[in-house]
């Protein structure tokens, strides 16, 4: 059949004329005939036939007409309608190395519901698949939403991933053990999409974030190990296997040695600080059990003034230079957005890196910031995605 002919055909240009008027409602709040034509260049006597017909389909609600709701008293009243709150429903997901949280979001992106659970370090594949899973069947409950009402599942794991969601077994089977087939293991649960967490973050901070107003940036996550999610010319970066922004190539590179992390790398110096016993007796360092020595307790000292963690925090800040300028390098990223957890408190850290950059490297650097969407940012990523896998074409999906 030519595109003519299809185009043509009175039941797909019924679908089009009501996947446009969907993407008014799932985009703004109420709104009337006037205001529905105005958005898609439609008749008054299409719009009101398709707006029962989405409302008999579940996907609108009618509301009080335009007087009724005291928006003028003269005139014809004006029908007014309204996405359906609970028409569908989208999961997040981010399963990370030691924690999985999970939300359960409306077709609007926002929260209703969700929980973290903890993952212990050596968890077998199945084991985490489970938890997983455990998680995402919590948020729900919390959520009062039930399954048959989710549309997509949006997973993100610490793995690159290719384009059916799985993962290669390369890594020491980190990345399998990260992303144990996690695609299979969501039956009743929508479309179901695992994908890399970096890329999600990008996705967040290009529609939530730093990333707004810029083309080219990467989104830097750096807990236990760095991974970016890379946006060039407004398009996110995948690769042919999924690894496009993995941090391999960190073992390569003079001064960092390594693709693990700023937390677990402020972790393991304090730790051998504390060993070797460098940690002055008063220090902040010192006050905590050496379990608890974490990342959050070291750039807290630092921004204190302790010796010990300023120390930590120069060699941190050596490292995340020296990544930001290989990313710089290798796709001219204009800025370097530090995401997730660690952001909100490596302050210390950036504005070491920040220094060498402008000191140390010849110009042009990326400008390096931190993101301001908290730890969320993977899960936030997430629901983004879901959401924009249900705007491309709401229509396949049914209102339960």
């Amino acid at each position: 059949m030519t595109t003519e002919r299809a185009a043509s055909s009175p039941q797909v240009l019924r679908r089009i004329n009501s996947e446009a008027l969907l993407a008014r409602a799932l985009t703004t709040g109420a709104f009337d005939a006037s205001a529905a034509m105005l958005a898609t260049g439609l008749t008054r006597s299409t719009v009101l036939a398709l707006c029962e017909e989405l409302v008999r389909l579940g996907w609108l609600v009618r509301l009080d007409d335009s007087r009724a709701a005291g928006e003028y008293s003269k005139g014809r009243p004006a029908s007014r309608w309204e996405l359906q709150p609970r028409a569908g429903h989208v999961v997040g997901v981010d399963a990370g190395q030691h924690t999985v949280s999970a939300v359960v979001a409306d077709l609007r992106g926002d929260f209703t519901g969700g929980v973290h659970l903890a993952v212990a370090e050596d968890a077998a594949p199945d084991v985490r698949r489970e938890i997983t899973r455990t998680a995402v069947l919590r948020a729900l409950d919390e959520a009062s939403v039930e399954a048959g009402s989710v549309f997509a599942t949006v997973i993100g794991v610490p793995a690159p991933v290719d384009g059916s969601g799985r993962s290669p077994s390369g890594d020491d089977h980190y990345w399998t053990t990260m992303n144990p087939g996690l695609v299979d293991a969501f039956d009743g649960l929508g479309e179901v999409v695992v994908d890399n967490d970096a890329n999600l973050a990008a996705i967040a901070e290009q529609a939530l974030g730093a990333g707004r107003d810029v083309d080219s940036f990467a989104a830097l996550l750096s807990g236990e190990r760095f991974g970016a999610g890379l946006v060039v010319d407004r398009a996110l970066l995948r690769g042919r296997h999924g690894g496009a922004g993995e941090m391999r190539v960190l073992n390569l590179v003079e001064g960092v040695g390594s693709a693990d992390g700023l937390g677990a790398l402020a972790r393991d110096l304090a730790r051998t600080a504390r060993a070797e016993e460098r940690i002055a007796a008063d220090s902040p360092l010192a006050a905590v059990p050496t379990a608890e020595l974490g990342s959050d307790v070291v750039f807290a000292a630092a921004s204190a003034g302790d010796p010990t963690a300023l120390a930590i925090v120069r060699t941190l800040g050596q490292r995340l230079a020296r990544v930001c300028l290989v990313l710089s390098s290798l796709i001219d990223v204009e800025r370097v957005v530090l995401s997730g957890a660690l952001a909100a408190a490596a302050g210390p850290v950036i504005e070491e890196a920040r220094g060498i950059l402008r000191t140390e490297f010849y110009p042009p650097v990326p400008e390096l910031v931190a993101s301001s969407l908290g730890a969320e940012t993977v899960v936030l990523g997430a629901v983004q995605r879901g959401v924009a896998l249900v705007r491309a074409a709401p229509l396949d999906f049914r209102v339960s």
